[in-house]
């Protein structure tokens, strides 16, 4: 499947006082990329989209963001990103990865703790995880647009399972989303109860993208759902 404890190589930059370490990282035939801050306060295991690796430039922003914001980052690749195919791997093995990554992360960082999630499919793929076996070292999940349904055909099916998640749950969805119409995420939020928290980007699509008469540009979208991540993950730590 990938996740494995040998031939592994490391790309360790000279840290200094003010920027995060970041460390690449190969666990068998994955990829895994580490970027923590001095004095980070967390860690997020970040989990990519179906149509791109984690290496995307939006994945970049938003780790670098965090880093900024006192929490690290844990990105990888899903075996059939890192062989260079665009079908996804069934879901016995996308959930088999994101559990192998969180048990790596762990174990590279065990002082920190531990949130997951990430963009899309990857935040999915967490949250069926977290729903089918609560995996311990996990604080809480981070969705950075959680697809609720394709395209074109509404419907809050593939929300069913995260009534079974009992960790805290933190969505960030645009009003421009065609993968989660509001009207469907707002009810399936507020019936998670308390421990799920719904933040909403004005204008966004599926890529937190802004149209130009928005006024907005990308880095002060970026800024603001670092902002929301990292808020977030310091209360469900603290109350931790």
């Amino acid at each position: 499947m990938g996740f494995l404890p040998r031939s592994r190589s490391r790309t360790v930059p000279e840290p200094s006082a003010d920027l995060p370490v970041v460390v690449s990282e190969r666990i068998g035939a994955v990829s895994t990329r580490s970027r923590v801050p001095p004095g980070a306060r967390a860690l997020y295991v970040l989990a990519h989209g179906a149509g791109a690796g984690m290496d995307h430039p939006f994945l970049e922003a938003v780790c670098a963001g965090l880093a900024k914001r006192g929490v690290g980052s844990f990105r990888f690749q899903f075996p059939y990103t890192e062989a260079g195919k665009r079908r996804p791997d069934p879901p016995a093995t996308l959930l088999a990865t994101v559990r192998a990554a969180i048990d790596a992360a762990h174990s590279r960082y065990p002082s920190l703790p531990l949130v997951a999630g990430g963009k899309s499919m990857g935040g999915r793929m967490s949250s069926q995880l977290m729903a089918a076996a609560s995996h311990p070292a996990v604080r809480g999940l981070v969705f950075l647009g959680f697809p609720l349904h394709p395209a074109g055909r509404p419907g809050s099916e593939r929300g069913a399972h995260l009534a079974a998640v009992t960790a805290p749950m933190l969505f960030l969805q645009g009003t421009r989303d065609p993968l989660a119409d509001l009207a469907l995420i707002r009810p399936l939020v507020a019936s998670l109860g308390p421990r799920a928290t719904l933040h909403v980007v004005d204008g966004g699509d599926h890529s937190f993208k802004v149209l130009v008469r928005s006024g907005r540009t990308e880095h002060e979208v970026q800024a603001e759902l670092a902002d929301a991540v990292a808020g977030w993950i310091d209360r469900v730590v603290d109350a931790g």
